[in-house]
C-alpha cells in the first residue's frame, strides 16, 4: 500500500484523534479560497513587490467575501514566488506550492493536530522564506510521517526541544509578522512530508515544475488532516 493510502486509512479510525490547526467555527466562519495564480489579473507586480500592499489585498479578498480566513495552494503553480530571488535558479525557477496556505491574522493560535514530537524548528530568515519553522513527527505502526508549519512568530520556537511530545489539540504556535515570518502576509503554510530527506527546520515548500512527481508523491494533499479543521 502507498504511504498516502497507509495515512489515509490511520486518519480514518475512530482511535485517531485529528485536532483543528486553527480555530474555525464551523457554520459559522467562512472560509474563502483564494487564487495566486497568473489567472488572478487583480494581483499585479505592484501589490507582489510591497509586503503591506499585499497584505492589504488578502485582507479586502477575505473581508469582501465574508470570510474569516484564506485557503488554497496545493499544486498551485503560483504568480507570487517572482516576488523573491529565494525561489529562482538558473535552468527553472521554483513555482508549485507544496503545502496548503491560511491566510489569517498576525498572532492567530496555531495548534498541533495529530500526536507526535518535535523533529525540529529553525527560522529561515531568507526574504520569501517560512520565517519561524516547526517541524513534528508522527508514527503511526511502521509509517513515519511529519508536519512542517511555516511563516510563525519568533516566540513560537522560544520553548522547543527536539523530542519534545506534543498533543493532538496542544497549542503550537502563532502566526508571525512580515519580519519575522519571510515578509509574507501573516498566513500559516502546513504541509505534509513523508521523507525529510536529511533536512532539519526545513523542507522545500515550492519546487520546479520538472519535479513535480517526486515533491507531490513525497508531499500529499494536507487537506486530508486538514478536512477535520473546516
Amino acid at each position: 500500500m502507498l504511504p498516502e493510502a497507509i495515512l489515509r486509512e490511520y486518519l480514518s479510525k475512530p482511535s485517531t484523534s485529528v485536532s483543528a490547526v486553527i480555530d474555525f467555527k464551523r457554520g459559522v466562519d467562512k472560509l474563502v479560497r483564494l487564487d495566486l495564480t497568473d489567472n488572478n489579473k487583480s494581483l499585479d507586480d505592484t501589490i507582489l513587490s510591497d509586503t503591506a500592499l499585499f497584505s492589504s489585498w488578502i485582507d479586502r479578498e477575505i473581508a469582501d467575501r465574508g470570510g474569516r480566513y484564506g485557503i488554497g495552494g496545493y499544486n498551485e503553480h503560483r504568480a507570487i514566488y517572482r516576488r523573491s530571488s529565494h525561489f529562482d535558479s538558473d535552468d527553472e525557477p521554483r513555482r508549485l506550492h507544496l503545502g496548503t496556505d491560511i491566510w489569517a491574522k498576525e498572532g492567530s493560535l496555531i495548534y498541533c493536530p495529530l500526536n507526535g514530537k518535535v523533529h525540529s524548528f529553525k527560522f529561515n530568515n531568507n526574504f520569501g522564506d517560512y520565517g519561524g519553522t516547526i517541524i513534528l513527527k508522527h508514527q503511526f505502526e511502521s509509517l513515519g510521517f511529519y508536519t512542517l508549519f511555516g511563516h510563525l512568530s519568533l516566540q513560537s520556537l522560544s520553548d522547543l526541544s527536539e523530542g519534545k511530545k506534543i498533543f493532538s489539540g496542544q497549542k503550537l504556535a502563532t502566526l508571525g509578522n512580515a519580519a519575522e515570518n519571510g515578509n509574507w502576509p501573516p498566513h500559516l503554510h502546513f504541509q505534509l512530508i513523508f521523507d525529510l530527506e536529511g533536512m532539519r527546520g526545513d523542507y522545500p515548500g515550492v519546487c520546479k515544475l520538472s519535479e513535480s512527481d517526486h515533491y507531490l508523491f513525497n508531499c500529499p494533499n494536507p487537506e486530508i488532516i486538514l478536512q477535520h479543521t473546516f
